[in-house]
């Protein structure tokens, strides 16, 4: 135990030098795709706990992510701003001129969105699977139509700009390491048990004794606050948000993650999110003009949809259960298992002779 103990403070005291090192040294660019990684790793552990750990089909979470990302940006505008953008009709009183601190504004950012997932889970938990999948799915475009039509609220179409950059490093990676001891200490708990039983069998888990409405709720609402956090993450950090950004599109990215990490493994979805944001990112070269010297290319816009796709599929077939499967890193298999040693330098052997061999 004293071992893990000391293996976890030094993990994490290596994680705090980098972000250290990335925040001061590394190009913005390559400190926003890093950003972006925390937080869509952030989105995949809420969403895996839903679709992965309780079995849930749930296709709405870019609605979540709308209401997080829309009651963080106004709870942290300034006035001014306020006053700047929505000009087509005066934002609603008392949000023209409530400013809270950014944690603030982000918890109530996930509170609200956790509320939201409570109002639509309590009708479409009653559905399953494919059902269970379409009214996620409509509750959520729902959500995004509402956020367009309503201008005194959310500036309608026309989004939000000018909503302060707090997002950093030091932010997004310590949210994300807060989420996931949360919902790591939630799973290994009675209740975490209680959705791993559902995921398997709802009628045995219903005969012995769970209550079944409960603990879908649970989950679908600890999913959706999360999804808030990410969101309300998500719209400090890129500065500018409007109802296009939160469509299906966004919650297919996130059930991209988890089914390429692994169903039920929050160790995949954290590995599998920055491989799907920094290969999405490498790849962008695919859409512009190619020059390899003795001949060039001209791009074609779509092309690196393409060529990551193909690439996940491959991934899939080879990994049929994401590159995790339902496994979790552990102290006890990196420790009774080290893969790792094979790196390191073996010491010379002295032969014989007087000579030596590696």
């Amino acid at each position: 135990m004293l071992k893990k103990r000391i293996l976890t403070a030094v993990a994490l005291l290596v994680l705090l030098l980098f972000l250290i090192y990335a925040d001061h040294f590394l190009d913005i660019y390559v400190v926003r795709i890093l950003n972006v990684c925390a937080i869509y790793a952030i989105l995949g552990l809420s969403m895996n706990l839903v679709n992965g750990f309780t079995g849930l089909f749930s296709l709405g979470h870019a609605g979540f992510m709308a209401v997080g990302a829309y009651t963080t940006a106004l709870l942290t505008m300034p006035e001014a701003t306020k006053q700047q953008i929505f000009y087509m009709a005066p934002l609603i009183k008392p949000l023209d001129t409530l400013t809270l601190p950014f944690p603030l504004a982000l918890v109530l950012g996930g509170i609200l969105a956790a509320f939201a997932g409570y109002l639509i889970g309590a009708p479409a938990l009653r559905l399953k699977g494919d059902y269970l999948a379409i009214a996620t799915l409509g509750f959520g475009e729902i959500i995004r139509v509402i956020f367009t039509n309503t201008q005194s609220l959310t500036n309608g179409a026309l989004g939000l700009k000018g909503i302060p950059a707090i997002t950093n490093l030091y932010w997004s990676f310590g949210t994300g390491l807060v989420t996931l001891v949360i919902l790591l200490s939630l799973i290994n708990s009675s209740y975490g048990r209680a959705l791993k039983a559902i995921r398997e069998d709802e009628i045995a888990a219903e005969s012995m004794g769970i209550n079944l409405a409960k603990h879908k709720s649970l989950s679908f609402v600890v999913g959706a606050f999360f999804a808030g956090i990410g969101g309300g993450l998500l719209g400090n950090l890129l500065g500018t948000i409007d109802p296009k950004m939160f469509t299906f599109i966004f919650t297919y990215n996130i059930l991209l993650i988890i089914v390429l990490g692994g169903m039920g493994s929050f160790t995949g979805t954290i590995i599998s999110a920055f491989i799907f944001t920094i290969a999405n990112e490498v790849l962008r070269f695919l859409d512009e003009r190619i020059d390899l010297g003795f001949v060039a290319f001209d791009g074609k816009v779509g092309l690196r949809a393409v060529v990551f796709s193909a690439l996940l599929m491959l991934v899939v077939i080879f990994y049929r259960h994401g590159l995790m499967g339902t496994n979790e890193f552990s102290w006890d298999g990196f420790l009774k298992h080290p893969w790792w040693k094979k790196w390191l330098p073996r010491p010379k052997r002295p032969l014989p002779g007087g000579g030596s061999n590696s």
